[in-house]
């Protein structure tokens, strides 16, 4: 049950500020919204603006002419005389994992061709306002990011870490816990080596992954030696993969109130970052560092979740904010029937001086769609490959992760 409202939440969320940032930039240059939908089709409840009031429909099943039908069961006329409308339908759909905002006279996955070039058209518009029109998801999904990254460092606080080689606490399945350093643990010495700091403690353990070394460590006043072997994580660097040696120990880590400032500072760098994580996983997948089947799809995006939500609102918000980062990401790329893609084809004309023939769109549409089916259709089956493995889906915010969100986001 927690997965289902937590991947509702997450998306619905997400879609929603992403279709209202484009449905706010179309408004702001005069460009007519048809629709604004949240959600996957069939329309559930709808809202239109007319003159002189508003249009109210509920939509089910029913017979019409011998057939069942999924229709309006239901109408009411909102009257507000001497009222302009704006002529938009507010929908909200079946299926609350999705979106979609309609512009009058734009050519997207909905394939519709009827432009008319009337000055309330997207295709009437200048160049600068296609473009701000078609960014304006994508911004909006990066200032959600912002704002939650944010908000989370101004209520933590700002972390600082104990410089004491004190352990504090104890990751489990690891060589730490396995050889029997407990919580409270001062490591005085690796190999001999004076250990003083936290930072010591932690450049000489990197620097020996998969390795024996000697500990000794002091527990109420008595020294202890002890023989453990390193095990290794896998970090991302600029020249690819390095391999750091670790024992699964967590020093204590204490909050001091942050200002405004320092937590947009800090909501900033960890937005920054977080583009910088899914950039780096790019790079690995192209070097061979990384796979397709590293590629997460909606399953794994469920999956995490609910995890993450059973965790605390901390995590769950932090995953939120990465998925944000994703979904702007993904959209921005120049790949027709995305964000991205629209404003590739409005550049190309700015430089052509002149629209490309209807033909030319529909195709380059078409073919971009087929690309993110084949694309969507790779990342459901890694989500049920894993899942038929019974691989552990765990939620790490420091390894880079690339999450594909393919929603009906334009």
């Amino acid at each position: 049950m927690t997965i289902i409202w937590a991947t509702i939440l997450i998306l619905g969320v997400l879609i929603t500020i992403h279709e209202l940032g484009h449905f706010i930039a179309a408004r702001s240059v005069g460009i007519r919204v048809e629709r604004f939908s949240i959600g996957i089709p069939p329309r559930f409840v709808s809202l239109t603006s007319t003159n002189d009031g508003w249009l109210f429909c509920l939509f089910f099943y029913k017979r019409s002419h011998g057939r069942l039908s999924w229709q309006p069961v239901f109408k009411k006329m909102i009257s507000k005389p001497g009222r302009i409308g704006s002529k938009t339908e507010y929908v909200i759909a079946l299926l609350p994992l999705g979106g979609y905002v309609k512009m009058a006279g734009i050519i997207d996955e909905s394939m519709d061709t009827e432009i008319n070039y009337e000055d309330d058209e997207f295709m009437s518009k200048p160049l600068w306002a296609k473009l701000w029109v078609m960014s304006a998801g994508v911004i909006m999904n990066t200032i959600l990011a912002f704002a939650i990254f944010s908000a989370i460092g101004y209520t933590q606080g700002m972390p600082e870490v104990s410089d004491e080689p004190i352990v504090a606490e104890l990751q489990p399945d690891m060589p730490a816990m396995a050889a029997g350093i407990q919580p409270g643990d001062q490591i005085i010495s690796i190999n001999g080596k004076p250990i003083k700091t936290w930072n010591d403690l932690t450049k000489s353990i990197h620097t020996q992954p998969n390795t024996d070394i000697s500990l000794t460590i002091l527990r109420e006043d008595i020294q202890i030696k002890m023989d453990i072997t390193t095990s290794f994580m896998p970090v991302p660097t600029d020249a690819g993969m390095d391999t750091l040696g670790v024992i699964g120990i967590i020093p204590e880590v204490f909050y001091r109130d942050m200002t405004i400032g320092e937590a947009f500072n800090i909501g900033w760098l960890r937005t920054e970052g977080s583009f910088g994580m899914i950039i780096m996983s790019l790079k690995m997948l192209g070097s061979g560092g990384a796979s397709m089947s590293d590629f997460g799809g909606p399953i794994m995006i469920a999956q995490l979740a609910g995890q993450t939500a059973e965790a605390g609102w901390v995590p769950f918000l932090t995953f939120m904010a990465l998925i944000s980062v994703n979904l702007a990401f993904i959209n921005i790329l120049p790949i027709p029937g995305l964000d991205g893609g629209h404003i590739m084809i409005h550049l190309i004309e700015g430089i052509l001086r002149r629209p490309l023939t209807m033909k030319a769109r529909i195709t380059i549409q078409q073919i971009g769609m087929a690309f993110l089916l084949m694309l969507m259709v790779t990342v459901v089956f890694n989500d049920i490959s894993e899942c038929l493995n019974s691989y552990p889906l765990q939620f790490q915010d420091e390894i880079p992760k690339f999450y594909s969100c393919f929603f009906y986001t334009s």
